[in-house]
C-alpha cells in the first residue's frame, strides 16, 4: 500500500463530516479572552474566544483555518468545551498528544472523540493542527486570567 493511499485513508468519512460541521464558529463579541494559534509547518490556524465564569467555559468561539485534521480536532473540542476548566482542557491536551507522540490511549471523556484522528498518529506533520484548539484555547485561558 502506497503513502498516498494510506493518507487517503486518514481523511476518513468521518473526519471530513466533522471537519465540516465545526461547532462555535462565530467569534464572540466581549470574550474575556482571545488567543491564535499557528503551526508553522502546515500554515494552520485557530482563534479562539472564550467566556469564564467561575473558571468554567461559558461562551465559546473559534475561526478555524486549518486542514481536515485541525478542523475535525476543532469540531470534537467545539462540542464539548462548554463548562470545562483549564485544567480539564490541559489534561486533554496532554493525553491527545501522548495519543499523537508515544501511542498513548485515546483522550478520557469528553474528548474521547478524538479515536477517530488515532491513525495520524503516523503523519507527524500533522500532530501541530491537530493541537492548535487545545493550544489556542489554553492561550485563552491564560489571557483571560492575566486581566
Amino acid at each position: 500500500m502506497s503513502a498516498d493511499t494510506d493518507l487517503i485513508k486518514l481523511y476518513s468519512t468521518r473526519i471530513l463530516g466533522l471537519a465540516a460541521d465545526i461547532p462555535h464558529r462565530t467569534r464572540l463579541d466581549a470574550p474575556d479572552g482571545t488567543a491564535k494559534r499557528r503551526s508553522p509547518l502546515c500554515g494552520s490556524t485557530v482563534t479562539v474566544d472564550l467566556t469564564l465564569k467561575d473558571g468554567k467555559i461559558t461562551a465559546f468561539g473559534q475561526d478555524v483555518k486549518a486542514c481536515a485534521l485541525g478542523q475535525a480536532s476543532a469540531a470534537i473540542v467545539g462540542q464539548n468545551i462548554i463548562g470545562r476548566t483549564q485544567a480539564e482542557m490541559q489534561h486533554g491536551r496532554d493525553q491527545l498528544f501522548a495519543m499523537l507522540k508515544s501511542e498513548g490511549p485515546t483522550p478520557e471523556a469528553p474528548f474521547d472523540g478524538f479515536e477517530v484522528l488515532g491513525p495520524a498518529s503516523e503523519y507527524k506533520n500533522r500532530h501541530a493542527s491537530i493541537l492548535l484548539v487545545f493550544d489556542a484555547t489554553l492561550d485563552a485561558f491564560a489571557d483571560a486570567t492575566a486581566a
